[in-house]
């Protein structure tokens, strides 16, 4: 099996590049930083302070156009992989996008991505509609900047041409605290 990944997981080691037909990468899920879960992740501004604000990832949605493109990676995965991927893509849901994967040597096993779910959704659209405060971790930018400079072949720049660039929420100094499991 694969998996798509079109933003922080293009870093992931041995992730090749690829292409995902019929969707777009937008800011369009945030976790709700006010919430500290046990075994999942906080974030905290320099002075150790966690702000209350939604923190805001890439996400894909559907394009009306069938021809839209988002590049990306595909990282070969079992089944323990998965559960792993599941665990830690916990604002998101995993869904099939096999038929719409372009890529070298795909074998046409099956090719999953994650998408954001709808309370993260919305969050975001809460912060877009300016009724709720929404940011973006600036060491997440940096690293899907950083992972797509690695592709090669002009992947940074049709990242930066295929993605809502700026992000539209601000784009803070955080440093990602994991939490242990309770």
């Amino acid at each position: 099996m694969y998996v798509f990944g079109y933003a922080s997981l293009v870093a992931a080691p041995g992730a090749r590049p690829a292409r995902l037909r019929g969707h777009r990468r937008v800011w369009g899920v945030a976790m709700d930083n006010s919430v500290a879960v046990p075994g999942y992740k906080v974030y905290e501004l320099p002075d150790g302070t966690r702000p209350a604000a939604a923190v805001a990832f890439l996400d894909l949605e559907r394009a009306d156009d069938d021809h839209a493109i988002v590049d990306g990676a595909l990282m070969e995965v079992d089944d323990a992989d998965l559960a792993r991927l599941d665990a830690r893509e916990r604002q998101y849901e995993r869904v099939d996008v096999s038929g719409r994967i372009a890529a070298d040597g795909l074998t046409g096993r099956p090719v999953w991505t994650y998408v954001g779910r709808a309370p993260g959704r919305a969050r975001v659209a809460a912060g877009r509609a300016g009724t709720a405060e929404v940011v973006v971790q600036r060491a997440y930018v940096d690293l899907v900047e950083a992972a797509f400079a690695r592709l090669g072949d002009d992947a940074l720049a049709r990242y930066r041409a295929g993605t809502e660039l700026p992000p539209p929420f601000p784009v803070l100094e955080l440093a990602r605290v994991d939490l242990a499991v309770a």
